[in-house]
């Protein structure tokens, strides 16, 4: 029977993931991934338009499989963790890096924000893969304006006599000739947003300002103000912040490793991480990981049931954990992400499976430590073995996926109680609104003619806004 290949992508599904093809023996050819693997597999059903090695591939497919995952960045990270495990013959080969742009801090007394290529060095700290240059530079940019630490080479840096461009248009110290006092501090913060931690720093700084405010300081607490504007409009973007990696990290060998380190047998696993912001939208998550990886299937988030533990992120935990036993999947280990209080209120809930904590430490920058689940601590884990790299990592995928969660809810009542009250401004209006100002906050406060600038919003809809919020004013 000749089955033709149209045969073969029949069902595959209008949703972002990763498509793998095979041969008659079932040795794997070629692993890619897609935004829409419908519309991708369809492209190789002409195999007159492929590129000719891929026309070779394609006379001697005979299955094709395929993985959907929650969204296209989820895809290349998918995408290239089989291609290094698995090695495709046909594939363009991923194992130095080189195909996908990659952000890195520099390990110097001021350290350097720059974007790569290349091969992974133990000589630098590492973020992504980025699914696209854009999505790339618009983090460096996020984070000169942020944290305002240097790009340029050492011996550019060397050589000034006087700062340049960047630091006149306030993107960074100029370390290269100006004193620094808190570069360091900086650079810590720089790594909490590429690790996903932006939601606590915005926090932070609304603390900061309104102490500068109550103090009459306005040209510092003006300072703060455009920092949170710029996270907050970059969280609202949706732009990605994805883990570090390493080059000595490898999932199976990894979790060998934490199967030897706790004397267990680990099939899937599940870490949990809470949100929420001075006790609003209050939320949780729970992520799963085995030998092969983070097992998305198992991925759970949480709205808080128990109005009355809002904010108490000790009563938020037992809740979300004891939800999460109750209903599965299975776990042979549950790790989660905080100190001594953190772990004492899951072994109480989930006495049955043992639980590691991970502490943030001082900084997210290597300083975690953890509490066994016997109750002891450990600090002495290598801070570049496979061990350590693999519970950072999870760690963060957590903190990632409940961030992104409280995020969507929040910006959901934001959006549902102040905007909904203005007739005819829909979810697509609601959306560039947002996209264009980056918090409800801005809409009201800016001006017509400002309004009158978002795109597709129109002037009777910008008339309309620019009313409801300043009907008040004479």
């Amino acid at each position: 029977m000749n089955i033709q290949f149209s045969d073969l992508i029949e069902n595959s599904p209008n949703a972002p993931g990763v498509y793998k093809m095979y041969d008659s023996d079932g040795t794997l050819l070629y692993v890619g991934k897609a935004k829409n693997l419908y519309n991708r597999l369809k492209q190789y059903t002409d195999i007159s338009k492929l590129e000719p090695h891929k026309q070779v591939m394609r006379t001697l497919v005979a299955r094709v499989d395929w993985e959907t995952v929650p969204t296209e960045s989820d895809a290349l990270l998918l995408e290239q963790h089989l291609i290094k495990t698995q090695k495709p013959k046909y594939n363009i080969m991923l194992t130095d890096g080189k195909m996908y742009p990659m952000i890195a801090l520099t390990q110097s007394e001021y350290p350097r924000l720059l974007k790569f290529r290349g091969k992974i060095s133990q000589r630098r700290d590492v973020y992504g893969p980025y699914p696209s240059v854009n999505a790339l530079n618009e983090t460096i940019k996020t984070i000169q304006k942020v944290c305002k630490i240097r790009t340029c080479t050492d011996t550019f840096m060397r050589n000034r006599t006087r700062p340049c461009l960047l630091y006149q248009i306030g993107r960074c110290s100029a370390p290269c000739t100006i004193p620094q006092t808190d570069y360091a501090e900086n650079v810590a913060l720089a790594r909490r947003i590429l690790t996903g931690d932006s939601e606590p720093i915005i926090t932070d700084l609304t603390h900061q300002m309104k102490k500068y405010s109550d103090a009459m300081d306005f040209e510092s607490a003006a300072v703060i103000r455009d920092k949170i504007a710029t996270l907050t409009q970059t969280s609202t973007r949706g732009i990605r912040r994805n883990h570090a990696h390493s080059a000595n990290f490898d999932w199976s060998d990894s979790v060998t490793d934490l199967e030897q380190w706790l004397g267990l047998k680990i099939n899937m696993a599940g870490v949990f991480d809470n949100s929420h912001l001075f006790g609003k939208n209050p939320v949780g998550a729970m992520i799963t990981f085995g030998h092969d990886g983070f097992i998305k299937a198992g991925y759970r988030h949480f709205k808080l049931r128990d109005a009355a533990r809002a904010g108490n992120d000790i009563a938020m935990m037992a809740e979300f954990v004891s939800r999460a036993v109750e209903r599965g999947p299975n776990l042979d280990l549950i790790i989660v992400d905080g100190g001594p209080a953190q772990w004492n209120i899951a072994h109480k809930t989930a006495p049955n499976i043992p639980i590691l904590g991970v502490t943030k430490g001082v900084v997210r920058d290597g300083d975690e430590h953890f509490i066994m689940p016997d109750g002891t601590i450990c600090r002495d884990i290598p801070k570049d073995s496979r061990l350590f790299l693999l519970l950072r990592a999870v760690r963060d995928e957590a903190h990632r996926f409940v961030i992104t969660y409280h995020r969507t809810t929040r910006a959901k009542q934001m959006t549902s109680s102040v905007l909904d009250e203005i007739d005819g401004i829909g979810p697509t209006r609601k959306r560039a609104l947002l996209n264009h100002f980056g918090s409800v906050r801005a809409i009201t406060d800016a001006s017509l003619d400002a309004l009158m600038h978002v795109p597709g919003l129109g002037k009777s809809a910008a008339e309309k806004i620019y009313a409801h919020f300043h009907s008040e004013v004479v």
